[in-house]
Parts: structure tokens; C-alpha cells; sequence
């Protein structure tokens, strides 16, 4: 009597992995430690260097009222200034990607975007010194309006300052810088949307706008967040043009257009570091800690916007 026995199964075969694949994958990980160490060698350096001025007395620490009050106004001024900016820039952002993607001609699509991408690389200090010497005088007459006709509402209350060095004038300055940050990322973003997709919506008679507004958009939500947020992380570490263009008085204030205006984090370490020696310098940097936290729950909470939308894809 004869037994068969039963077949056996090949071997798995592992994929053998290249020597190109594992320096590549031994890299990126390296990298991405070595990112994680140096933001963990800032934080710390801040932590500790921000300590004298945070145990020492309401007395020692500049200004009146202690740290505290100290870094309140300025961070108050940083958000408001990047607020104005980002509710500026992103509409103008968007409008100018889908005219770029979608109604410009060809020939005059790809020059238009790289001019608006060469916004990018001029330096903040040629911003301040556009914004201070031509902006802020060109906005005196329209903030002299909005006084007039607005000023019942405490963003536009006045006095008008007479040399235009505003809070709504660094905003806009501002506004301008994160632009072509925003307008390249949604640029990206809407020129992949499916063809499937647009080509549906126009099948069954939907104008290109609609077609725009019921496949584009959709589509591109996400992109459009994740580069308003790196805009914002942009103007929230704006430095020089803040510097150069805004009018300072240190106090916490929602007029607009008045000459008495916060200042930003950034702007207030360039300006007093140079003269600062002791606490001075610890109480500086302890309003660097305020921004660097301000930043990492500001690029936290992008990541999480972006991570919800990732769920619609071309497929759905």
C-alpha cells in the first residue's frame, strides 16, 4: 500500500533589498531623529534659559506687573497681526490659484506663477521698507475714511494715525509675504484634482465655476489649510517688516488704524536684544518660549485639520 504525501509548499522568498534602498531608508530615519533632537535642544534651551525670569520677582522683570503682563500685550499683538494677515492673504490666496489653474491661458498661467512664487523670495526687510515708506501713507486717506463712516466700531474708534504705521498696516504688509505660500501649495493641490471629477460635473451641465465649487474646492480643502497654517507659522515669526512698519505704544488694543499698537514677539526681541543684558535677556527669551509654543500648537493643530480631511480622496 502506497501513501501519497501532500504537497509542500515553496519557501517564502523575502524581497531582497538593495543596498541604495537601505543607505536611503538609514538616512531619512537619521534625519528624522536628528529633527526631533535638535526641536527637543530648542525647547529645552528655551525652558531653561526662560527660568530666571520666570522665578523671579514681578519687580525685577521689565515693564510693570511682572512677567505676565510683560508678554501678554506681545502676544497679543503677534496673534492679531497673523490673523489679519491670514484672513487677507488666503481669499486672494485661493482666487489667484484657481485663476492660474483654471481660467488663465496657457501662455499666460505658468509666467503668472512664477511671479507670484518670486513673492517669496523677496527679504522682510524690502517689505518694511515698502510697507513704512509707500503702504503706510497710501492707507492714511482710507483709514480717515473708516473713521468716519466705521468708527463706531472699536476696530476703527481712532484717532487715525497720521503716518499710516498701524496695526491693520503691518497685517497687510504681512498679508502680501504669506500670499504666494498659500497660492503655491493650493495651486498644487487644485491642479490635481481627478479629471473624472471635472469632467462629471461639466457633463451634466454644471458652468466651470459650479464645476469648480462642487469638485475643486472639495477637493483641495485640505491643501488650502495646510498652507494657510504654514502661512501663519510665516507671519507669526515675522520679524523685520513687523519692526520697520508698526508704530509701538506696548499697550492691548483692537483699534486698527490708531498710532498706539501692540507689538509682536518677534519684532521685540529684534528690537531689544542688542541693549539687553541679564534678567532683560532671560525675559526675552521667555517670550520666545511663548512663541515657540504658540507655533508648535499652531502646526499641531493644522496637522489634525489636515489628518480629518485626508479621508476624501479621488476615489470616493
Amino acid at each position: 500500500m502506497t501513501t501519497t504525501s501532500a504537497p509542500t509548499e515553496p519557501p517564502v522568498q523575502r524581497p531582497v533589498r538593495r543596498i541604495g534602498d537601505r543607505v536611503f531608508s538609514g538616512g531619512a530615519r537619521i534625519a528624522g531623529i536628528l529633527i526631533l533632537i535638535v526641536l527637543a535642544g530648542v525647547g529645552a534651551f528655551l525652558v531653561v534659559e526662560s527660568l530666571p525670569a520666570i522665578t523671579a520677582s514681578p519687580e525685577d522683570v521689565p515693564g510693570e506687573g511682572g512677567l505676565a503682563a510683560y508678554i501678554a500685550p506681545l502676544i497679543f499683538g503677534t496673534l492679531l497681526s497673523a490673523l489679519i494677515a491670514l484672513l487677507v492673504a488666503t481669499p486672494l490666496a485661493v482666487a489667484i490659484a484657481l485663476f492660474i489653474t483654471f481660467y488663465a491661458p496657457r501662455r499666460i498661467a505658468q509666467p503668472l506663477g512664477y511671479v507670484v512664487d518670486l513673492l517669496a523670495a523677496i527679504p522682510s526687510i524690502v517689505y518694511g521698507f515698502w510697507g513704512i515708506a509707500w503702504l503706510a501713507p497710501q492707507m492714511v486717506p482710507f483709514y480717515e475714511w473708516l473713521e468716519e463712516n466705521l468708527g463706531f466700531i472699536p476696530l476703527f474708534a481712532g484717532p487715525v494715525s497720521t503716518t499710516g504705521r498701524t496695526m491693520l498696516t503691518a497685517g497687510l504688509v504681512l498679508a502680501i509675504m504669506i500670499l504666494p505660500i498659500i497660492s503655491a501649495l493650493a495651486r498644487e493641490v487644485f491642479g490635481q484634482t481627478p479629471a473624472l471629477h471635472r469632467e462629471a460635473a461639466l457633463a451634466l451641465g454644471a458652468t466651470r465655476w459650479e464645476m469648480i465649487r462642487m469638485a475643486v474646492l472639495p477637493y483641495g480643502r485640505s491643501g488650502v489649510i495646510g498652507g494657510a497654517m504654514l502661512g501663519l507659522g510665516r507671519a507669526l515669526g515675522e520679524t523685520m517688516a513687523i519692526a520697520l512698519v508698526l508704530s509701538v505704544s506696548g499697550g492691548i488694543t483692537f483699534n486698527l488704524i490708531s498710532s498706539g499698537n501692540p507689538s509682536t514677539i518677534a519684532a521685540n526681541i529684534a528690537l531689544e536684544f542688542p541693549e539687553s543684558s541679564g534678567l532683560d535677556v532671560n525675559t526675552l527669551i521667555a517670550s520666545g518660549l511663548a512663541l515657540f509654543l504658540i507655533t508648535l500648537l499652531v502646526n499641531t493643530l493644522a496637522r489634525w485639520i489636515v489628518n480629518r480631511r485626508a479621508d476624501f480622496s479621488g476615489a470616493n
